[in-house]
């Protein structure tokens, strides 16, 4: 088990340790807990965003992974609690159940998102924001913190590195499909017609 690791150890130097150390053991034992793996994750991550949030008052905890095991525990009661809650308003007719809002995913979303993930990340995220979020090009800058050309600039490299990745000539454009806002490359057909 890994003390505080003393005043030569900077603090997220500390929690790196910890993680390494202690992270796998706390999934699992949030899993027994909670009987969802994925959750569990969720549950330990969510702790760590803490500690690494207060570096310092985490340094000053005695047994930094029992602290970790306490909030992930809280944090997973917590979800528990909002889940009963809005179970029990759904039950009570006084909220509609959730629709399933996602579309199955075809093939040619798997390989887009694929090549999306190529991207360096200001691309891949100008590209989300205005093919997939249809954000027009002021707003992305906007969101991105950058200028109107700079957005243009990376929607241009991106479509030509998505082409390559995805085989195909980088002529076409990216359009949003109707249904499901992906963005897709035209008919070819359709649009030579």
């Amino acid at each position: 088990m890994i003390g505080t690791g003393g005043d030569d150890v900077e603090p997220q130097q500390q929690i790196r340790q910890v993680y390494a150390t202690s992270a796998a053991r706390l999934v699992a034992q949030v899993y027994g807990m909670t009987g969802d793996y994925a959750e569990a994750q969720d549950v330990v991550q969510e702790a760590f965003v803490r500690a690494l949030a207060r570096p310092g008052r985490f340094r000053e905890v005695a047994n930094p992974e029992a602290w970790l095991r306490t909030v992930a525990l809280n944090v997973a009661r917590s979800r528990h609690r909002r889940r009963v809650l809005l179970h029990g308003l759904v039950r009570s007719g006084r909220l509609d159940p959730a629709q399933p809002s996602a579309p199955a995913l075809s093939p040619d979303h798997v390989a887009l998102v694929a090549a999306l993930q190529r991207l360096p990340r200001t691309a891949r995220e100008t590209v989300v924001l205005h093919h997939l979020a249809d954000l027009p090009v002021t707003e992305v800058a906007t969101a991105m913190g950058c200028s109107v050309e700079a957005v243009k600039t990376r929607l241009v490299r991106a479509r030509r590195a998505l082409a390559e990745h995805l085989g195909e000539d980088d002529r076409a454009p990216l359009v949003p499909a109707a249904s499901h806002g992906v963005p897709t490359r035209p008919d070819r057909k359709a649009r030579h017609a």
